[in-house]
């Protein structure tokens, strides 16, 4: 695979590097239309094959056939830890330490509340000033339910100094949602546990994409969630990680009875499950856990750092046949301009941003909108070519020169951005 470099100067060199990239045939094993260039893995991962065949033999050989026996026979109870299992070495954990359940606003404020009982004498949340909102919005309703306690927020540049004797908990996102500048999550993390705060982290624009070793990062938790790189559909289910350190005295406040040591044994006292097992709840969604888990196979073997060195080759790529096109149309890149310090995305702000992206949706290259005024275009490495975004530049060129985005139907405003 071709490392950090000149980026690729034609279509035809595009596709030379293709050929002799040894990731390249991974793309195959995801149905994707002909015509169409996806640039919004990082939003929603395309379907895997295996996984469109795993949810038809769930619905009508195990659903069908089995009904209720299903929980044994096709072991869907065991589903989550199975799941769990594969996504650990992503992130750089053991299976005990990771929860495949809920969402990641309901796995947050889990390890949110419970960090908070492990430091019963400090009051302060650290949150990074323009972070996901729906990361602050399960603080906010932590504070809602404990008047003693505060939020601080800073910008991230901040963080280290922010990190006093009063900080309970550091919560933030491995890379941002918008511009895909990555954080030090293990310098973060050591300075945490120098002032005897815990960290929390969101990897939702992380895993599947990046190297990530929590453990030996020294991280306490973290979310993710299953639909982004990894690929396991709308809605997939969650991950939530519990450092083993933390497995005895952590209690989630939302002791439901798959968390419970003996679901099954119906007891009237909650007993905690051991490891991060104790983070589940209700019953599994085994539809949506089988699209993860089967999804997930297709990262054995892989190494992180080099789907991660393949995002950044293609969207260099982007760059490079569109560079000229964004300055001629008043386009700026909000993402960091060294690869080193980005994740899997570009953000360019324009104030026509949204038009913009439903003109290139018409045109067959699928990005998407982030407020005030970014368009957002994601280079998932699984899924995508260096040809394949060469041409989503020339397509970019082509709505901008000929102005289809003025088009009055680009600018009505979906549900959904």
């Amino acid at each position: 695979m071709a490392g950090a470099g000149e980026p690729p100067s034609s279509l035809a060199d595009c596709r030379r590097r293709d050929r002799a990239d040894p990731l390249d045939p991974l793309v195959r094993r995801f149905r994707q239309p002909r015509g169409e260039v996806y640039l919004d893995g990082n939003s929603l991962g395309p379907p895997p094959r295996a996984a469109i065949a795993a949810v038809r033999r769930a619905l009508e050989a195990e659903w069908a056939g089995e009904r209720v026996a299903g929980w044994n026979t096709a072991d869907w109870i065991g589903l989550p830890a199975r799941t769990a299992a594969r996504i650990a070495p992503l992130i750089g954990a053991r299976p005990d330490e990771v929860a495949v359940a809920d969402s990641v606003s309901v796995n947050l404020f889990k390890l949110a509340a419970g960090a908070l009982a492990l430091r019963p004498d400090r009051k302060v949340l650290l949150a990074v000033e323009g972070d996901f909102p729906t990361d602050g919005y399960m603080l906010q309703g932590l504070c809602g339910l404990r008047p003693d306690l505060s939020i601080r927020t800073v910008p991230a540049r901040d963080l280290a100094g922010a990190l006093d004797s009063k900080v309970a908990l550091l919560v933030a996102s491995q890379a941002d949602y918008r511009t895909a500048a990555l954080a030090d999550l293990p310098g973060l993390s050591r300075r945490a546990s120098e002032a005897g705060a815990l960290t929390l982290w969101d990897l939702s624009h992380t895993a599947g994409l990046a190297p990530v070793d929590l453990d030996a990062a020294g991280a306490d938790m973290a979310v993710g969630c299953g639909y982004k790189y990894l690929n396991g559909g709308p809605g997939a289910p969650a991950f939530a990680f519990l450092a083993r350190r933390h497995h005895e005295a952590f209690a989630s406040p939302l002791p439901g009875w798959m968390g419970h040591a003996e679901p099954f044994a119906f007891a009237p006292g909650y007993a905690p499950a051991r490891g991060a097992a104790r983070l589940m709840a209700g019953t599994p969604p085994i539809l949506s856990l089988t699209a993860l888990h089967a999804a997930l196979k297709v990262f054995e073997g892989l190494d992180p750092g080099a789907l991660l060195e393949r995002s950044r080759d293609l969207s260099d790529t982007f760059l490079a046949r569109a560079g000229p096109a964004l300055e001629a149309h008043g386009f700026t890149c909000v993402s960091p301009p060294g690869r080193e310090d980005r994740g899997g995305h570009l953000a360019f702000a324009h104030p026509h941003a949204y038009p913009v992206v439903q003109a290139l949706i018409a045109a067959g290259v699928t990005g998407d909108f982030r407020a005030p005024d970014l368009m957002r275009l994601g280079f998932s490495p699984l899924t995508l070519t260096r040809a394949r975004v060469w041409e989503a530049a020339v397509r970019f060129e082509r709505v901008m020169a000929s102005g289809a985005w003025r088009d009055p139907v680009h600018s009505e405003r979906r549900r959904v951005t």
